[in-house]
């Protein structure tokens, strides 16, 4: 079965993780939230921008008192050069991971180990805040539409670990997922993927997908270790300095 390639997984980011606002501003996807992440406020390229595109966009973005923060996506390397020239930093290297549903679901979690619910609990976003996930993060879940979950994972009976995952035109993904400290390397993490893997299907999905930065070398052992593959790369671009005031 054909993987989705990263454009798919990019929409499916946007609907799976929304942010508040977000518009056309010339060549660029314009993001607006408060808080909650990158992800929700990178502004994104679409066909090609000049200089003065990229400076009305980053104004923009300084105006609204945000990072001011490009994603650059596969194949951008036009643009990656352009941020570079005008000062721009990298920042967190992704990379996109895709398997087939069927392929990720088995062997199924323990009896009593993972248990979807819908809305979290509160000791899963305890969890969740334990992990740095506040509550924007948990304001872009509740945001986003379509077939949605979560999922409390246990270690015998203590609450120990949560994912979020969302779905958007057959396709999963999973987000957030994050273990309790004291509970760190049993297998968890394994037990939520495949969980989130077999909630998909009820779904219908065909494949789950997911994000992992380069520098979290525990995440990208775990998704290799469960057959996911790469399937893209992104990397943000980022300015702190040289505005107008």
């Amino acid at each position: 079965m054909t993987l989705p390639d990263s454009r798919a997984i990019f929409d499916v980011i946007d609907h799976t993780w929304p942010a508040a606002f977000i518009w056309t501003q010339g060549p660029f996807t314009m993001r607006r939230n408060a808080g909650g992440g990158s992800r929700v406020t990178a502004a994104t390229l679409n066909t090609t921008a000049t200089t003065a595109d990229i400076n009305t966009a980053q104004n923009t973005m300084h105006q609204m008192g945000q990072p001011v923060l490009f994603r650059v996506k596969d194949g951008q390397d036009v643009f990656d050069t352009q941020l570079a020239a005008a000062g721009y930093a990298v920042k967190d290297p992704v990379i996109l991971y895709a398997a087939s549903t069927a392929q990720t679901v088995f062997p199924q979690a323990p009896h009593k180990t993972c248990f979807p619910v819908w809305p979290p609990l509160t000791v899963q976003t305890d969890i969740w805040t334990k992990g740095g996930i506040g509550p924007a993060q948990i304001d872009i879940m509740h945001r986003a539409h379509g077939p949605k979950t979560s999922i409390l994972g246990r270690v015998g009976e203590r609450p120990a670990g949560t994912v979020y995952a969302a779905l958007h035109a057959g396709i999963a993904m999973l987000h957030t997922l994050e273990i309790d400290p004291d509970f760190r390397r049993r297998g968890l993490g394994k037990h939520l993927t495949r969980s989130v893997a077999q909630w998909a299907r009820t779904q219908n999905a065909s494949h789950l997908t997911l994000l992992a930065t380069r520098a979290n070398i525990g995440a990208c052992a775990l998704y290799a270790s469960l057959g996911m593959q790469v399937v893209g790369h992104y990397h943000y671009r980022i300015k702190t300095e040289g505005f107008p005031p």
